[in-house]
């Protein structure tokens, strides 16, 4: 049996094969695998908001999309990945409350996904698997024996990006 490294809100780890790593209960926040395909190593980063530069206090970068990413691809680097060959896959990013008036402030999940967006193409890492939006929360896992990022939801079933 693999170990399952578990990653928590505005938290991230990297491994490598045969482990897997989880985050659950993504809402609004987004879950980034980032994968290398030949070595077999991999990260997961559970980012809360998309910029530190806006926050009253970014004591955690790993609560944030610009400081959690480059931190992560250090790490995966230090265990023997290389950046030519990762690809990034992106699941969270949900509405999960309805407002009349909702203001880009309270678009909290569509903001984080842009911002993962811009971060990946600024660092070089490609995007190859995107499930954002929507209205519904997701767990993720990704197992580093194979890339496969599994995203499960309560209501919509589980599917492999």
């Amino acid at each position: 049996m693999s170990e399952l490294i578990k990653v928590g809100m505005a938290d991230y780890k990297v491994g490598k094969n045969p482990a897997s790593l989880i985050s659950y209960g993504l809402g609004s926040c987004v879950g980034i695998a980032l994968y290398d395909p030949m070595t077999k190593i991999g990260g997961l980063a559970h980012i809360m908001l998309p910029d530190s530069t806006q926050a009253r206090s970014a004591e955690n970068p790993a609560k944030f999309a610009d400081t959690a990413l480059p931190r992560m691809l250090d790490d995966m680097l230090k265990l023997g990945a290389f950046k030519s060959r990762m690809v990034a896959k992106i699941a969270g990013g949900s509405q999960m409350f309805a407002f009349a008036n909702a203001t880009d402030i309270m678009r909290v999940g569509e903001r984080n996904a842009e911002a993962v967006r811009n971060v990946l193409k600024k660092i070089d890492i490609r995007l190859i698997a995107d499930d954002t939006g929507g209205n519904y929360g997701r767990t993720v896992e990704l197992k580093l024996d194979s890339g496969i990022y599994r995203v499960k939801t309560i209501d919509k079933g589980e599917k492999e990006l």
